[in-house]
């Protein structure tokens, strides 16, 4: 393995639309989402440990999730989880990561990626990634890989290629919010975008310079803590420090700013797994077309549901179609498929008539 790879898994988020399995005191990324065997973030982990040191890899977390990474992930010493003390998004956690990761090794190669995509291809997101560090250690650029759209997506970011760039790996136009239908029709027929999956791939040295040149006062922020960094004053410093960093995005802070942004298209399939709908499409291969994890079902006159127990249990469902059917531990739910971006709403109504018992 090359001693210059390092990456850094994002697994801070709550993952609030897979109510109830994933809760705040347990989200997703720590569940076997797919009845793999493997909690979403291990199998990420186990992705990224094919071409990067075991001893190279950073979770970025919420400090409370901790122990549950350190539990998970009995790989990495307790030096590479890096607690977010409060919620800020992603940049400040980005920028804290690039500065330590610079501190052990200037010639540092950094691949960001979430905790909670799945890829089945991973010998090709391998190749891919590995073309992506190939450049960042030539030219100072920010890559990201872009996911070649299969349907007019209105969840997703999407990102415009520069038409005219012939490079394997061409410059960035610009990055565009999620769109209406209409318009992301538009950008499938044009051939000239692609699903932003939030994996970036550069040099610790290069994003560095772009968060001095276009978030300095938090480059100016963070860097005062520069000789705690690894050592038993980091928390410290971080703790009194961090809260007082810009909730920013990289996209916004960074991404949508410079000009030296470039994309490869992934050559791998991919699912962001951010809904039961997600998992649901993920799933699907019967001819009822329900998906099923873990639970023994019996159906009839049954189809289109995702279905989901935390044990094996025996699931009967009959004349029932496009439901999301999750049994896990006292919580029961039955919902909606064509509803599931309101499971957000619903934990709200959950807490206003039960407390934050189940949630």
């Amino acid at each position: 393995m090359n001693n210059n790879y390092y990456a850094v898994i994002m697994a801070g988020g709550i993952g609030s639309r897979f109510w109830p399995v994933s809760t705040s005191s347990f989200p997703k990324q720590f569940h076997d989402m797919l009845g793999t065997g493997q909690s979403l973030l291990q199998k990420t982990f186990s992705r990224l440990n094919q071409f990067v040191p075991a001893s190279q890899i950073n979770v970025l977390t919420n400090a409370s999730y901790t122990e549950l990474v350190c539990e998970q992930l009995p790989e990495i010493d307790k030096n590479q989880v890096v607690p977010e003390p409060a919620m800020r998004n992603t940049a400040p956690c980005i920028l804290w990561s690039a500065m330590r990761i610079y501190k052990e090794n200037p010639d540092a190669l950094m691949l960001v990626a979430p905790s909670d995509h799945w890829i089945e291809d991973e010998l090709a997101f391998k190749d891919d990634v590995l073309a992506c560090f190939d450049l960042c250690a030539q030219e100072d650029v920010l890559v990201t890989l872009g996911i070649v759209p299969d349907f007019p997506n209105t969840g997703y970011g999407y990102i415009e290629k520069d038409k005219t760039d012939t490079k394997d790996i061409p410059s960035v136009l610009r990055f565009c919010e999620k769109p209406d239908y209409d318009t992301a029709k538009q950008f499938l027929e044009s051939g000239n975008f692609l699903w932003n999956a939030g994996i970036f791939i550069w040099s610790a040295r290069s994003i560095l310079k772009a968060f001095k040149e276009f978030l300095p006062k938090m480059y100016a922020l963070f860097s005062e803590g520069d000789d705690s960094y690894h050592t038993d004053g980091e928390m410290e410093f971080i703790n009194s420090t961090y809260p007082k960093a810009e909730n920013i995005s990289i996209d916004y802070g960074i991404m949508e700013k410079a000009a030296n942004v470039r994309v490869k298209n992934a050559s791998f399939d991919w699912n962001d797994l951010g809904t039961w709908g997600a998992l649901f499409e993920k799933m699907v291969d019967d001819p009822s077309e329900n998906a099923v994890v873990r639970a023994k079902p019996l159906l009839d006159n049954a189809n289109s549901n995702m279905i989901y127990t935390s044990k094996e249990k025996l699931v009967v469902v009959d004349g029932l179609d496009d439901y999301i059917i999750v049994d896990k531990d006292d919580v029961l739910l039955i919902f909606p498929k064509q509803k599931q971006q309101e499971i957000k709403e619903l934990l709200q109504k959950v807490n206003s008539n039960f407390g934050d018992q189940y949630t």
